[in-house]
Parts: C-alpha cells; sequence; structure tokens
C-alpha cells in the first residue's frame, strides 16, 4: 500500500527508473528529464528525487516506509526542493514561496521561474545535507527559465555544490540555453506504449480511452485531464473554428481567442497541430487520425486545400511552437494563428 502523498513512478516508468537508478554514485549533477508533453516526466522527476533520498530503497526505489519518505510524502524533507513558476505551484495546490506573496497580491501568479527563487537556493547550499545524504532540486518546465534565472541556473551548475543533484524537467531541450543543456547528461523519456496507457486510463474510468489517447497524441496524462474538462473528445472550440471556415462564415476570431486565453498556448497549438494532420491525411484521401468527429469537415477542406498548402501550414504551426513559452499577447497571438489557418484551409492564402 502506497504512503499517501508519496510521488511515485508510473507504470510505464518503472523498469527505465530502475536501471538509472541502478548506479546512482556515478551519477551526474544535473539530469535533463525530457520527452514529449503528457507522458509523465514531471512524476518521474518527483519519484526520482523520492527515491535518490530514501533511506532503505527497494530495487532502486523509493520504499514508502522510512521517515525520509514519510517526509517527502508531507512536503517536508529538508534535502528536497520544487523549484517552479508560482502559476504552476498554486494548480499544484501549493502556497507561493516568502519571496512571491507580495507581488501575487497585486497581479496574477508569475508563468517564469524568477531569478529570485534561484538566489535563495544558496543558503540551502551551505547547509549540511541530512543525514549526510543527497540535496535534490527539481526544476520544471525549465523552458520558464527566462534568459535571467536561466543564466543564474548556469552558474550554478558550472560550479556545482556537493552532494547536490538537478533534475531539470522539460518538453524541448531546443528551446532551452544551449550551454544550458551542454551542462546536464540527458535522459530522454520515451512515449508509453499503447497498451500501457490504455491500462492507466481504463484504471480511472476514462470513457472512450482509445479516442482521447488518439487525439492527444499517445500521452496518457493529457487525454486524461482533457477527458475530465470534456464529455467530447473534440474541443468545442476547435469545432465551431473548423464549421464556420468550412461554412465559409467569418469566425468569431476574437471570441475564440479569448477562450483559448485561458489554456497554456502550447495546448491549444499542439490541437491545431494535430488538425494540420488530419487535414493532410485528407488532401491524400486517407483517414483522419485525431478528429475523427470532424472528418467530415476535414474532408471538405481537404477539398479546396490542396497538399502543399497543408504541409506548409504544419510547418507554419511547427515554428509559432518557438513562441509558446513566451507570448507577447497570448490573445492576438491566439487571434493571427486561428484567422491565418482559416485562409490556408480554404486554399484562399499559403501561411
Amino acid at each position: 500500500m502506497s504512503l499517501a502523498g508519496m510521488p511515485e513512478f508510473l507504470p510505464w516508468q518503472r523498469d527505465l527508473a530502475q536501471a538509472w537508478l541502478g548506479d546512482r554514485n556515478r551519477f551526474s549533477h544535473a539530469w535533463l528529464i525530457h520527452g514529449m508533453s503528457g507522458i509523465g516526466k514531471r512524476e518521474f522527476a518527483k519519484a526520482a528525487a523520492a527515491a535518490l533520498l530514501c533511506e532503505a530503497p527497494q530495487a532502486g526505489l523509493a520504499c514508502g516506509a522510512c521517515a525520509a519518505c514519510h517526509w517527502v510524502a508531507k512536503g517536508s524533507h529538508p534535502d528536497l526542493r520544487l523549484i517552479r513558476p508560482d502559476a504552476v505551484a498554486q494548480q499544484e495546490g501549493e502556497t507561493p514561496a516568502e519571496d512571491s506573496q507580495e507581488s501575487t497580491r497585486s497581479k496574477s501568479a508569475s508563468k517564469d521561474i524568477r531569478v529570485e527563487q534561484l538566489r535563495a537556493l544558496h543558503d540551502w547550499f551551505n547547509t549540511a545535507t541530512h543525514r549526510g545524504g543527497w540535496r535534490v532540486a527539481v526544476l520544471y518546465p525549465a523552458e520558464a527559465l527566462n534568459m535571467i534565472s536561466a543564466n543564474a541556473l548556469l552558474k550554478v551548475l558550472e560550479e556545482p555544490p556537493e552532494h547536490t543533484l538537478f533534475l531539470v524537467v522539460a518538453d524541448a531541450p531546443d528551446k532551452l540555453l544551449p550551454t544550458l543543456v551542454s551542462r546536464c547528461r540527458r535522459l530522454p523519456l520515451p512515449v508509453p506504449d499503447r497498451t500501457s496507457a490504455l491500462k492507466w486510463l481504463q484504471d480511472r474510468q476514462v470513457a472512450q480511452p482509445e479516442a482521447w489517447l488518439d487525439a492527444r497524441g499517445g500521452a496518457p496524462l493529457h487525454a486524461l485531464a482533457f477527458s475530465q474538462e470534456s464529455d467530447d473528445v473534440c474541443p468545442a472550440w476547435l469545432r465551431q473554428w473548423a464549421n464556420a471556415v468550412n461554412a465559409e462564415d467569418e469566425p468569431d476570431y476574437m471570441q475564440l481567442a479569448q477562450l483559448l486565453e485561458a489554456q497554456a498556448t502550447q495546448i491549444w497549438l499542439d490541437t491545431l497541430q494535430r488538425f494540420i494532420v488530419d487535414l493532410q491525411f485528407a488532401t491524400l484521401n486517407l483517414p483522419v487520425r485525431y478528429f475523427p468527429s470532424l472528418g467530415e469537415v476535414t474532408t471538405a477542406l481537404a477539398g479546396r486545400t490542396d497538399a502543399r498548402i497543408a504541409a506548409d501550414a504544419a510547418k507554419w504551426l511547427n515554428s509559432q511552437s518557438r513562441l509558446a513559452g513566451h507570448p507577447l499577447n497570448a490573445r492576438l497571438f491566439a487571434y493571427k494563428t486561428l484567422h491565418r489557418l482559416g485562409q490556408a484551409c480554404r486554399g484562399t492564402v499559403a501561411v
């Protein structure tokens, strides 16, 4: 029986985790844990931190019974720090750190990892570790580092404190400072196999797990999250936009942009990328993959959009993903993206 609040590896992570943790005496001081969004990288990093701090690990994993495991489960282990944006901390039910409480009273919680969060670690580095073990910092998502905080982290990793491990989590290492990536050993996490992912979703009472998993590109955590927010595998805003574009009506781009503003930019961009992949399939007379409920509309749009325009739209969307972490104006970014893709889907202009 697992300890309440104890981080655990997801079923598809256990074998990799045991192999990786099996030779911890040769560990690097910093690991970059990366892979597709929605496959459980944060869960892996947190469970790895628990295993590294455990005083009686079992087959390399945390025992869940020692004093260290109880502290981790309660969020009070003195040798563990979670470094993430205040907005993420609030989503996870945490109170903002003391150095940010004043700022969050007057404005929304920061979506950046702030330099103050890294500077606050210096006293921690200079304190002896509990019982002479590891000191572990889990930082996520690394894309939330701004230029100042990224350079602050780089300075720490260039002269790493003794007995300290950094577990840095990222979806896309190519969006990080190359010098920062070079200071870490890389640990890529694979997309879970379909059988394991479907069983995990079924165990959580997800209806139509196959459809949800397909719609989220094989990412089970995203599939679970979206299934809890909607009864429809196809997002309502995507259906509204696609139907309006197909009917040659002018979609209410500003209303749709306001809806998307409340979502993480990368989430709705991923959704559009999957729709454009479906459009590419349809232009080649192949069945759609991600949103079969929109198959009729997608096929109709494919009739006026040639394969070259669809391919150009896919490339353009991919280039926009580089801006997803820090768009200057999230609503305007969504508006322009939907408008340009609408024109492309109608075959009136290439993006």
